[in-house]
């Protein structure tokens, strides 16, 4: 899985440092606006960014195989992924929103590192304070104490990110299985996090590699139903849920890069 991860990361590099791949070039023939599909509710934040006026262009080249995926995480979401969340909610939600932090304080070093890599100084400080003070006071990560006394809420950062603030353009659009929305450049960005997470590093055998699939999948579950069934506002209101969600996620994720 460490070899795929890695060859996956070098190969999506080199693609996105060819030609026309800078930022700003992405707008190409075919290239059209709209659309969308996620299971990570987090990902589906990006309504908040959304900015009406000012539309941007997607390079969606593969658009008959994203469309396809899109289909095929529909139908997890919908039967499988949800339905689970619906169950699980049965757990009082302060506990699930303290397993959520817990996941999100495990997940530190990739926000720090990204952070450091794109020179800011002040966020990267922030996440090691917030590290520090949510593992001892907000014992061991169940309470975001950090955020709730001190004002130092979560920035999130992630290679993605890093790529494009050093001009790397997000290439063509993908829809991953599961993962949902994407494209080249945050594809490999996601690759690249993987050696940040400390998960990663728990499955040196195939009964810690079990563990730490299960732990993701408890993390996934649990955000999912902490959401507030977003995805199925999107498709009640939206003739193409596919381009709405592509578009949403291309601006909200310019919009992380710029800040």
């Amino acid at each position: 899985m460490r070899r795929i991860a890695t060859a996956c990361l070098t190969l999506a590099l080199i693609g996105c440092s060819a030609p026309g791949a800078m930022r700003g070039a992405l707008p190409s023939p075919g290239a059209e606006t709209g659309d969308v599909a996620a299971a990570d509710p987090e990902e589906w934040r990006w309504e908040e960014d959304l900015d009406d006026e000012i539309p941007l262009a997607v390079y969606d080249p593969i658009q008959p195989f994203n469309r396809g995926v899109f289909w095929i995480n529909d139908k997890l979401y919908s039967y499988l992924f949800k339905p689970v969340a619906r169950v699980y909610r049965v757990v009082p939600e302060p506990a699930r929103t303290s397993v959520s932090n817990v996941f999100s304080n495990l997940s530190t070093p990739v926000r720090f590192v990204n952070a450091l890599l794109q020179f800011k100084g002040t966020l990267a400080g922030h996440e090691l304070a917030r590290l520090f003070v949510n593992t001892t006071f907000g014992i061991g990560g169940l309470f975001d104490v950090a955020k709730t006394y001190g004002g130092l809420a979560k920035h999130d950062e992630d290679f993605g990110q890093t790529l494009g603030h050093y001009g790397v353009g997000p290439c063509f659009y993908l829809v991953l299985p599961v993962l949902g929305p994407a494209n080249l450049r945050d594809g490999v960005g996601r690759v690249a996090d993987l050696f940040l997470d400390p998960l990663y590093y728990l499955g040196t055998s195939g009964e810690e590699e079990g563990l730490a699939i299960a732990l993701r999948a408890w993390d996934f579950e649990n955000r999912l139903s902490l959401d507030k069934d977003t995805y199925e506002s999107i498709k009640e209101e939206q003739i193409d849920p596919y381009l709405f969600i592509r578009d949403a996620y291309a601006q909200r994720r310019e919009a992380q890069i710029e800040k």
